[in-house]
């Protein structure tokens, strides 16, 4: 969680030379496998308004990457970047012994990596009453403001084809529901498979405020969640932008910011503290943003 936390601060600390991405994921971006920019725009992007559930079946005649890593069917999605925090379930269903294993890419509005979530992080959920055999992961994110929508790219590599997920078979699942005696039987193993079933529910929350932050909140995660940013958190300039103060911010005003931007971090609101960060250096605030870089990465 530190390591990402001090991403978040390598992007603040250069927001005046460049816009800035965080990285924030199990696996850094830039560990995700490399695809050309053109690849990127070729495909056509489903659009995902939410709140939304979309089935999607990724066959033999869906989009497909074969570059690298990356084999096979995948699936893309372009979602609003202006109604806030969005938390997408993303849900690979197992068909008989086949399974789908997903990896996600977030892409920015310029279609640069933000985050990655590698296969691991949708782990394999038991069947229920009303669900089935599956791999599945929810992702918070919300984009930064400026951006008109951000992107979802899911893909298998071959790594992953090479691999198996080992299932719960139903007679157990059945007893272990009812109450009764798990029975002693094996369970079956699910054969990864270049296409597949997905299921993806979107819902969003919106949020006031200049910059907007988001969080993962992976099934099984082994993890704490860590904050994510989609697209620079620098808020566009307004038509008749305020000028700054002449003078620096009073002593008493300063140390206000300052510990409030404290406090809201160490509650891991970094929503909150992004605002306070804001406000202060509009008034002239000085030290606030050594502060909240400071905070995060403690």
């Amino acid at each position: 969680m530190k390591k990402n936390l001090l991403s978040l601060c390598l992007s603040l600390s250069l927001l005046a030379a460049a816009p800035a991405v965080v990285n924030a994921a199990q696996n850094d971006a830039n560990t995700a496998p490399a695809i050309s920019s053109q690849t990127l725009r070729n495909l056509s992007w489903t659009p995902l308004v939410p709140p939304v559930t979309q089935d999607v079946t990724l066959g033999t005649s869906s989009a497909e990457i074969n570059q690298g890593e990356i084999q096979g069917a995948v699936g893309a999605f372009a979602l609003p970047a202006d109604r806030g925090s969005l938390e997408i379930t993303l849900t690979s269903i197992a068909t008989g012994k086949t399974v789908y294993a997903p990896n996600v890419l977030v892409l920015d509005e310029q279609m640069r990596p933000a985050a990655f979530y590698p296969s691991s992080y949708f782990p394999y959920q038991k069947p229920g009453i009303v669900s089935s055999d599956r791999l599945e992961g929810t992702l918070k994110l919300t984009p930064a403001l400026g951006q008109k929508q951000i992107y979802l790219l899911v893909y298998t590599t071959r790594q992953d084809l090479a691999e198996t997920t080992q299932m719960v078979n139903p007679a157990k699942a059945f007893a272990a529901g009812v109450g009764n005696a798990v029975p002693d039987i094996p369970d079956p193993i699910a054969r990864h498979t270049p296409t597949g079933t997905l299921s993806l529910k979107v819902t969003a929350e919106q949020k006031t405020g200049n910059v907007m932050i988001g969080q993962i909140f992976p099934s099984s995660a082994p993890a704490a969640a860590a904050p994510v940013v989609v697209g620079s958190t620098q808020a566009p300039a307004p038509a008749a932008a305020p000028a700054k103060p002449s003078e620096p911010m009073l002593s008493d005003s300063e140390t206000y910011f300052n510990d409030a931007i404290k406090k809201a971090v160490k509650a891991g609101d970094v929503d909150k503290a992004l605002k306070l960060l804001d406000e202060a250096e509009r008034l002239g605030s000085k030290t606030a943003r050594k502060t909240f870089i400071e905070s995060v990465k403690h």
